[in-house]
């Protein structure tokens, strides 16, 4: 509703201001320009023979005086006295309360007054101003009132409930192509197909095949699932309905209902067209989760799939739909006939990821020594917006330090902030400083030496917003889609590194390892319910199936025995324990790089890769000298 359209209470204290002032400054001197007189100055005009005319009401008496009078007191104009008739002026109009008089009558018949019992109106005039304008400002305000709740577009008002909220765009109006998109992939080519179908149904038609009804798009956040529904249309050049699935739904019964239905007659009348229902899992849901079998999401839910598929036809109608909660819809949305097609819009590859940054980074002044290849292979698991994002914060830090040119170092800053966080300038007491040195270069450390793990970029001890206080930035060189069960156990050593130097060197735990135990034993209980990965309980899954489409945590089932419980409990201490001494094992080994890598952490802050693997390289060199 915007904001032409919304009702306040505003409106009445408006209308009431208005009223009052009418009255006050308008209508009330009119009404009292009759003089009101007490009943025995009328008894004395009227016995003096000054009254011309009277109407007499249930309560009152009004009267009007004779326009004739004395010479001593006729005006004087343009230095002679007036002598003709004085027009009629309200100030000849005297009103009184009528009192219990019986013997009124008779007087005004003996004293030859024209009277009657109807108050009489001096014409048009008298009606406008005793009925109409008083009532004016309240009429002009109901009126704007009335035209609000009747609402003058789709979706306006209370008496437009019913009326679908979703916005129409011509096919070139979207402004996004495929080109403008990057890492689509698979996605793209099965899109590219529904828009053949639009473009030349007939040639399809000649074989048999039908367009398709539905198509969804699943997929994490920031894969780009909107921006590919925009690029349908704007390819396909037909017109374009873009609504979000929290629309539909309001606290009125029925209204859901009946937006679908008002949607599906609009694209009805502009096929071929495309209907975009973001965040579909809103209206949804499957009805197995809802045990109020007379909801209104329920209603809404079964327009949409009475109209995606019913006995009316929607010839050259797409809907297309996007979530990242795939898992709660309802099956009956997910048949072919309604949602044809699901299409996986995943994370993007290597080369999708620097096709990504190829076109954020086209209008922005670029270092010839920058090079997105290695960008797009330090930043894998990063979705399109997170790579949007990099590109933006890079920018924003070349113009902060007034430079001419976006550098690579701008890059590493922007993933950094994307990754840790934004550097805060809080200072670290000393003691506090030497414990997240060692804690940072245990990490990479057991980075460094154990094979397979991914290799150090940067280590730092500089506080950041989302409550590091310091991190270590490990940057695989490749995607990996599956991983061992020896790289997921030095994923946990890795983890475990910081909490093994700082029990080393200050033989005792603090709460800056909270987080990497938290991740170390989910590791652990993936590996032992999920992976099979335990020669004690064997090839079996006790995890149970996960309801979640982007959820990586895992529950044990709940109808395993309290032996087999006990053994899951023990097998997972028993690898966190076996990584956490594996991480002790090899920083004791090499005790002089860790105090030598901290105290360069201590004097710098932030230390990189290279620096880190001079030290390593010394370390060796002099071992081998010694040996």
């Amino acid at each position: 509703m915007n904001r032409g359209q919304k009702f306040s209470v505003w409106y009445f204290l408006i209308a009431l201001i208005a009223a009052w002032l009418f009255s006050e400054y308008i209508y009330k001197p009119y009404t009292e320009s009759k003089s009101e007189v007490p009943y025995s100055e009328f008894l004395a005009d009227l016995s003096e023979s000054k009254i011309e005319n009277a109407d007499i009401t249930d309560s009152r008496i009004i009267y009007t005086l004779k326009e004739n009078v004395s010479p001593d007191k006729r005006p004087i104009v343009g230095g002679k006295i007036f002598t003709g008739k004085r027009a009629k002026s309200q100030d000849n109009i005297k009103s009184a309360v009528r009192l219990t008089d019986p013997f009124l009558i008779e007087r005004l018949a003996s004293a030859d007054i024209k009277f009657g019992g109807v108050a009489r109106r001096d014409g048009l005039i008298d009606l406008i101003m005793g009925i109409i304008l008083p009532m004016l400002p309240l009429m002009i305000i109901w009126y704007f009132i009335f035209r609000n709740m009747h609402g003058s577009g789709i979706g306006g008002g209370i008496f437009t409930f019913g009326r679908s909220r979703a916005k129409e765009l011509q096919g070139e109006m979207s402004g996004v192509h495929f080109s403008d998109i990057g890492g689509a992939g698979e996605a793209e080519v099965e899109l590219r197909e529904i828009i053949d179908f639009l473009k030349e149904p007939k040639r399809f038609d000649k074989f048999g095949a039908k367009l398709p009804r539905g198509v969804l798009l699943v997929g994490p956040p920031g894969t780009g699932k909107t921006l590919l529904a925009k690029a349908c249309a704007g390819e396909a050049g037909v017109p374009f309905f873009f609504i979000t699935g929290s629309s539909f739904v309001e606290m009125f019964v029925g209204v859901g209902a009946a937006r679908v239905r008002d949607l599906f007659d609009q694209a009805k009348k502009k096929a071929p067209c495309i209907i975009f229902v973001d965040e579909i899992d809103a209206i949804g849901q499957s009805r197995m989760r809802n045990f109020n079998s007379n909801s209104e999401q329920e209603a809404t839910l079964n327009q949409l799939l009475a109209e995606m598929d019913g006995f009316e036809p929607n010839n050259g109608v797409v809907i297309m739909g996007a979530t990242n909660r795939p898992e709660i819809l309802d099956q009956a949305l997910l048949r072919p006939g309604r949602f044809d097609r699901q299409i996986q819009v995943v994370l993007p590859t290597e080369e999708g990821r620097e096709e990504i940054l190829r076109i954020h980074t086209k209008n922005l002044p670029l270092d010839p020594a920058i090079n997105l290849k290695s960008i797009a292979k330090v930043t894998p698991g990063f979705s399109g917006a997170d790579l949007a994002n990099i590109a933006n914060e890079a920018s924003l830090l070349a113009a902060r330090r007034k430079a001419e040119k976006v550098s690579m170092n701008d890059f590493d800053l922007a993933i950094e902030r994307v990754v840790a966080g934004l550097q805060r300038k809080t200072p670290l007491t000393p003691e506090v400083r030497k414990k997240v040195a060692y804690h940072e270069t245990g990490h990479a450390l057991v980075s460094c030496y154990m094979p397979g793990s991914d290799p150090v970029h940067k280590v730092s001890i500089i506080p950041t917003t989302k409550g590091a206080l310091g991190y270590t930035l490990n940057m695989p060189h490749e995607d990996k889609y599956l991983v061992t069960e020896a790289e997921l156990r030095t994923r946990m050593a890795v983890m475990l590194g910081g909490r093994a130097a700082e029990l080393l060197i200050f033989n005792e735990a603090s709460t800056g390892a909270s987080n990497d135990l938290e991740r170390a034993t989910e590791t652990a209980r993936r590996m032992v319910t999920e992976f099979g990965m335990s020669d004690k309980l064997g090839p079996v899954r006790y995890a149970s199936p996960s309801m979640m489409y982007l959820s990586g945590n895992s529950e044990v089932r709940n109808d395993i025995g309290d032996g087999t419980a006990e053994d899951i409990d023990a097998e997972i201490k028993r690898l966190v324990k076996e990584a956490q001494d594996k991480a002790t094992e090899i920083l004791s080994e090499h005790i002089n790089v860790l105090h030598e890598v901290a105290g360069t952490l201590q004097d710098k802050e932030v230390i990189n890769s290279d620096e880190i693997k001079a030290i390593v390289d010394r370390e060796k060199t002099k071992t081998a000298v010694e040996e």
